[in-house]
């Protein structure tokens, strides 16, 4: 670090002094009795250089709550953008300004009885941040409302009530004084009783059979998010604990021999979202544009095909069964004699699809194109925290390595007596299989092998 930054740096650190010291006295104490000698004694800096850092006690005052109002709106945003629907960025918006409040304790203490009347030029920028704050709620309600996920009510009233809710239950936590277990519990409830007031389906009366259950979901980050969504509306309390990481190929060598241009690609099967997605990037990475005119493509589930035509790749046929066999059931209607086909896959991709294709006498290519790992440590600690201070209904395993990797993190030698209170769900018979080899009782199993189709099967087994 140069000598400027160190001076720089010291500068800040002095400065950021002065403010947490203010914020004690000005949240304890009414704005007329802090005195800037109070402040100084306080932050153990000198008055005369307090004065260096803020011309008056006004401009410090403002300056407090107009630098926090910033960092928790740009920090707001950031948690939001990357959000997949309304319902998760409903959870993001009042799980992060619940923990900012809570980490900034006399910031929240002087913002509630800061009045907010613009009287003057300082104050008139902070009436605009918390309006910008609102926009923010009322925006999320505004997209959940035109996807028909929350029901119709005027969105000044709703941000105010959630306001309410999530102020209040910083106040209470405040003055219990409530440890970090206790708040990753309480933001939880302050969600679940939130998104209840507007999920649509109060609307027209219906169930939500998922109510009082919480369920665990293990997938990749991404995934666990968008499958969270389904049984949050559904009423269920979601616990997303990412088992997966998708990383690229150890070589990129046998995906960019059959692209190069070689090999007259008959077919490509894409078995998964991942496939698609680490495919195109290659395609990017290389330049290469491929004309898939003459091309079928096989996309195996609804949103292998939907990511595949939102890249431009035409998908020709999507099969019954969401399976190995049922791409089998579906392409051994054409001769594949000589036919090559192109299986862009996981680097522990299962051999039973391009042997069966084999025998029905195509020439296979495959390359890995992605693998599957831990996630890393620091994406996952708050998730193993929150589901070691949770008492979760059910576990929802989407794949043998979602399980395996799950037992792996938690470090479980003895699965069955880890499950033995618990119910377990698979996707699908191979996952079913994996976790059942160690004795671990599976008790949900859908008809139909995709989130929906578990949704419904754990509904079913509830209902029972």
């Amino acid at each position: 670090m140069s000598g400027v930054s160190k001076i720089e740096n010291k500068k800040d650190l002095k400065r950021e002094k002065i403010i947490e010291s203010a914020s004690v006295l000005f949240s304890r104490k009414s704005y007329h009795e802090v005195m800037m000698e109070d402040v100084a004694k306080l932050s153990s800096i000198a008055k005369g250089t307090v004065y260096n850092y803020f011309s008056s006690k006004e401009e410090l005052y403002f300056s407090i709550m107009r630098l926090r109002m910033q960092k928790l709106i740009l920090s707001l945003k950031e948690k939001i953008k990357d959000e997949s629907s309304s319902i998760e960025s409903l959870h993001s918006f009042i799980v992060h300004l619940y923990m900012f409040m809570m980490k900034y304790q006399n910031f929240f203490l002087m913002y509630r009885k800061e009045s907010l009347k613009a009287e003057h030029e300082l104050c008139s920028e902070l009436v605009e941040l918390e309006k910008e704050l609102k926009n923010i709620l009322a925006d999320i309600i505004c997209s959940g409302k035109s996807e028909k996920l929350f029901r119709k009510l005027e969105e000044d009233f709703a941000v105010n009530i959630i306001l309410g809710c999530i102020y209040g239950a910083v106040h209470k936590d405040i003055e219990l004084n409530s440890g970090q277990d206790q708040m990753i519990k309480n933001r939880e409830k302050l969600f679940e009783f939130v998104l209840h007031g507007l999920f649509s389906g109060f609307e027209d009366n219906k169930a939500l059979p998922l109510k009082g259950k919480t369920i665990v979901i293990t997938r990749t980050v991404e995934q666990s998010k968008e499958s969270s969504e389904i049984f949050r509306q559904l009423g269920a309390n979601v616990i997303i604990f990412p088992t997966l990481d998708i990383v690229p190929p150890d070589s990129w060598k046998d995906f960019d021999e059959v692209i190069n241009g070689k090999y007259k690609i008959d077919f490509i099967i894409f078995t998964s979202v991942h496939a698609v997605k680490m495919f195109v990037k290659r395609l990017d990475e290389l330049h290469v544009k491929i004309d898939f005119s003459k091309t079928n493509i096989v996309a195996v589930g609804n949103k292998t095909a939907a990511v595949c035509e939102k890249n431009k790749i035409p998908v020709n046929i999507i099969p019954k069964k969401f399976s190995a066999v049922g791409v089998i059931e579906e392409i051994s209607n054409f001769n594949l004699n000589g036919k090559l086909i192109f299986i862009p896959r996981s680097a522990i991709g299962k051999e039973e699809l391009p042997e069966s294709l084999a025998q029905l006498g195509a020439l296979i290519k495959t390359a890995p194109v992605y693998n599957v790992s831990l996630p890393p440590k620091e994406k996952i600690s708050s998730c193993i925290e929150e589901l070691n201070n949770s008492k979760p209904d059910l576990f929802v395993f989407t794949s043998p390595s979602t399980f395996e990797n799950f037992l792996q993190i938690l470090s479980v030698k003895n699965p069955v007596q880890y499950f033995l209170n618990f119910d377990v769900a698979a996707i699908g018979p191979t996952t079913k299989t994996s976790i059942e080899n160690t004795g671990v009782h599976v008790n949900v199993l859908p008809d139909e092998y995709t989130i929906d189709g578990l949704a419904k099967a754990i509904i079913e087994y509830y209902e029972k």
